[in-house]
């Protein structure tokens, strides 16, 4: 079925490659891939998963690709001209949905249908409202949609909770976790159990410190995940990742990276070599279990947040290769 609808949609949407970007001036430090990736010592498991199961060995591969026009169309191609131009079908597609934006769509349906996962990430909303009972409606209803879905999803609940720019409705960390439980109660009331809970915070808010605030507990989380981009901050991914997989390592959680970019601002070569090390330090931490690439170039951003891999061959072919390993083909 998504075969034929991404034949047309690849017919009506795709248009030409974007052009390459010109080389920006090497960045340092530079990811050393002549030393060993950095590793922690991982939970020995056995992981707690909930319905959304990792794979026994290696590690899933996803993404989420901004399509030119947030359609049913639009999706659909999106998807389909990256997974061609890799030469692999995508594990598990990252969708982002608001708050109010109902959950299994017809692209949705369409990429279910053909084998692949979804992982939706949900811009709920102010934690305060949703604790006076402001939104149970609305949560009653995503709830049930998700479980007419039937096949098991990731659900990342307002992930990057600690960014300081959403401190005005995430309020505090006390907050946000009791948002979690609340949101999570009405699930269970619904009797929606398809779904694993991904707790997600950013990379930056573990080297901050006030990441683990925001941690609902062992008893409420499924998944561990981070986002981690080499944005502002050119460094290794191991070193910029490095006190959430020092944290993770004591949970009895696989880990999905939920979002990992480069920034078109670093140019092509250190681009290609930042995702080399990206690869080398995912299979050094085999608790990683999952992997989504942010293939999009948010509107109004400057090059240091433009992460689109697609016309920049040399980064390009790094990711490919990466697919590519059997190692993410589990």
């Amino acid at each position: 079925m998504r075969r034929g609808l991404l034949a047309l949609a690849l017919v009506l949407l795709l248009g030409a490659c974007s052009s390459p970007d010109d080389d920006q001036p090497a960045p340092m430090p530079s990811p050393d891939l002549s030393s060993p990736p950095r590793a922690v010592a991982i939970h020995p498991g056995p992981f707690r998963a909930g319905p959304f199961e990792p794979p026994a060995k290696g590690a899933y591969f996803g993404a989420w690709i901004k399509p030119d026009q947030l359609t049913h169309v639009g999706r659909l191609a999106a998807v389909g001209e990256l997974e061609e131009s890799m030469g692999r079908r995508l594990d598990f597609i990252n969708t982002y949905r608001r708050f109010e934006q109902m959950m299994g769509t017809p692209s949705d349906e369409a990429f279910l249908s053909d084998g692949a996962s979804l992982m939706i990430s949900w811009a709920t909303g102010d934690n305060r409202s949703i604790l006076a009972g402001e939104h149970d409606d609305l949560i009653r209803e995503q709830a049930k949609a998700i479980r007419k879905i039937k096949k098991p999803v990731m659900l990342r609940m307002r992930w990057e909770m600690d960014r300081p720019n959403l401190r005005a409705t995430m309020w505090s960390g006390e907050d946000y976790i009791a948002a979690w439980r609340h949101v999570r109660k009405i699930f269970l009331a619904e009797k929606t159990e398809n779904v694993s809970w991904v707790w997600c915070p950013t990379a930056e808010g573990f080297i901050r410190g006030d990441a683990p605030a925001f941690y609902p507990g062992d008893d409420q989380v499924d998944w561990t995940c981070v986002d981690v981009y080499a944005g502002f901050d050119f460094q290794p991914i191991g070193t910029l990742m490095g006190p959430f997989l020092e944290w993770a390592a004591q949970r009895p959680k696989p880990i999905v990276i939920g979002e990992f970019g480069v920034a078109k601002a670093w140019g092509s070569e250190q681009r290609a070599a930042w995702l080399k090390d990206a690869e080398r330090t995912f299979k050094a931490n085999r608790q990683i279990k999952a992997v989504a690439y942010f293939e999009s170039d948010p509107e109004g951003n400057g090059p240091n947040q433009q992460f689109q891999l697609t016309g920049d061959k040399r980064a390009f072919r790094a990711l490919k290769s990466l697919g590519r390993d059997p190692y993410f083909n589990p």
